[in-house]
């Protein structure tokens, strides 16, 4: 392979002329801690770091300086990574790395670690996931090191964009309690609304359960609870289908129509409850329903599809299915519970309007989190070239 001017080949590939290669253990000190979780006290002064990405607080720090942290072992392990640059305290199988050489600077390490670390991992391992750290894991893996100023300007620029994504985080957050507090006072019952049960205003169905001996490998697709995630209907990744015969046939009487309000009914996260309610649209049909899902539709004119859209999505919908229904930090139900569901309804007029505000909410809550979808692939464009020297900002 020719190699371009200005770069040069390595054991690692082809880096720019004034990078260099090293391993981990030649720029920087490895230890671990010496706390375990239940030393974390709530409020305390000092952050503390365990095997997860959420961050704990302590009343002791036994390291005051810059670090790069990740987990030894447990769920996060290979998946969570911590800078900082100040007073912490952290877990037993947690991993410092500090003491940064002269010729490394503390982000860029961090950006370089987190970015490369688990794929390290995972080819040192024969299965699908990796228990637990060694330090040699650590130690001995290979770390390109740029001119210092060069990691400056990296660590410069991903800094920035890390600064960007977290404000428009931020930003989502703060919409999304707007929205909530919005939909506790548009859905809120007033003088003069009518209080009638779900069946008399709408109609509803559960999803059948086909069995595991008719689905197919192509035909039409099942609808299932985990197709609907976060107010959307996913069936990119559908594997399930059963065959045009079985679903125009036997299950005809379960195909979802365009318009139709779909919901996961079993095994949803009370707290991600409102993330599991969606609308069909033709671009999604022909779609049969499965088990864990159910459908809506209108069946008076006392009553605006919109309006039963954002309560089903509502804390007084999700409060009386789960005072009714089985299970505790999941939610269970089907027809017989929403059977005994009340609906509070103002005028058509009034629904409308409240439903059209919550719906311009919720459309200005999903532009930006698009954007920060977009953020965020912008991020891993940049670190992949920026991290391998295939774009120089010097």
């Amino acid at each position: 392979m020719e190699v371009k001017e200005g770069y040069k080949k390595t054991e690692v590939g082809v880096i720019p002329e004034d990078w260099e290669v090293d391993i981990i253990d030649n720029v920087c000190s490895i230890t671990t801690g010496n706390k375990n979780t239940q030393d974390r006290i709530d409020g305390a002064k000092y952050p503390f770091f365990v095997r997860s990405q959420t961050i704990e607080r302590i009343d002791t720090f036994s390291f005051d300086g810059e670090a790069v942290l990740t987990a030894g072992d447990g769920v996060g392990t290979g998946k969570v990574f911590h800078y900082i640059n100040d007073k912490f305290d952290f877990h037993q199988r947690v991993y410092k790395m500090s003491h940064f050489k002269e010729n490394m600077n503390g982000y860029f390490f961090y950006l370089y670690f987190s970015n490369h670390f688990y794929d390290r991992i995972m080819q040192m391992t024969a299965k699908s996931s990796v228990d637990s750290v060694r330090r040699e894991m650590i130690a001995n893996m290979k770390i390109l090191i740029p001119t210092l100023p060069e990691q400056q300007t990296i660590a410069t620029v991903l800094s920035d964009t890390d600064n960007l994504i977290q404000a428009l985080e931020k930003k989502i957050v703060k919409k999304e309690l707007i929205k909530k507090g919005a939909m506790q006072q548009l859905l809120e019952p007033k003088e003069g609304w009518e209080e009638v049960l779900m069946p008399e205003v709408c109609w509803f169905q559960e999803g059948p359960g086909v069995r595991n001996t008719q689905f197919t490998n192509s035909g039409v697709k099942l609808l299932n609870g985990t197709n609907i995630e976060k107010g959307k209907l996913l069936l990119e990744k559908t594997e399930r289908y059963i065959s045009n015969e079985e679903a125009y046939g036997w299950y005809s009487h379960f195909l979802v129509d365009n318009g139709d309000i779909l919901i996961a009914c079993s095994g949803v996260s009370i707290e991600k409850f409102h993330e599991k309610v969606t609308f069909a649209e033709s671009k999604h049909l022909p779609l049969c329903m499965n088990t864990s899902t159910m459908r809506f539709k209108i069946k008076s004119s006392n009553l605006a599809k919109d309006f039963l859209f954002h309560f089903l999505k509502s804390n007084s919908f999700k409060e009386q299915i789960g005072g009714k229904a089985t299970g505790s930090a999941q939610l269970n139900f089907g027809p017989s519970h929403v059977s005994k569901v009340f609906i509070n309804m103002p005028s058509i007029e009034e629904q409308s309007n409240n439903a059209q505000i919550l719906s311009d909410m919720d459309n200005e809550i999903e532009l930006l989190q698009e954007k920060l979808s977009k953020y965020k692939q912008v991020k891993q464009g940049l670190m992949q070239e920026l991290l391998t020297g295939r774009i120089r900002l010097v």
